[in-house]
Order: C-alpha cells, then structure tokens, then sequence
C-alpha cells in the first residue's frame, strides 16, 4: 500500500489523466512509469491505481508494451505521422 505524503491531497482521477496524457505526449516514444512518476512529483504512488490505468486505456487511447522486462506507456495517435 502506497502512503499519501503529509499535505499532498488526493488526487481525482481526472488530475491523473491530464498528468499522464501530458508527459507521455512530450514523449512519443514513450515512458515507464518510473519514468513518469520521475518527472511529476505529485505522482507519489509507487504503482499507479490498476483501475485508472485501465480507464486511461479507454479514455486517451494508452497502450502498454512490454520490452526487455519494462512496461512502456504510449499513446495511440491516430495520425500514422508519430
């Protein structure tokens, strides 16, 4: 179980997606969630809610690949140019 850091309010899972969608747009290539988490340091949790990974698939078109032992997060884009 992943502790909330005194002071850091929850967070909604709307201010969630718009993290994720933000950081992995500035990364086409992709990112781990280490990698992600690195960058925005609001994202304390040390696995993100399995729920809201699964909703994003749904909502902003995240994909999950699994290369040499690392999960990567990407988006779909639906223009074939990124």
């Amino acid at each position: 179980m992943t502790y909330r850091p005194k002071g850091v309010k929850k967070m909604t899972y709307e201010e969630f997606k718009q993290i994720i969608k933000e950081e992995l747009e500035k990364a086409p290539e992709g990112l781990t969630w280490t990698q992600i988490r690195e960058r925005r340091p609001e994202l304390y949790q040390k696995w993100p809610n399995n729920k809201w990974v699964r909703s994003l698939i749904e909502n902003i078109g995240l994909i999950r690949e699994r290369v040499k032992g690392r999960t990567t997060w990407k988006l779909v884009y639906e223009n074939s140019d990124q």
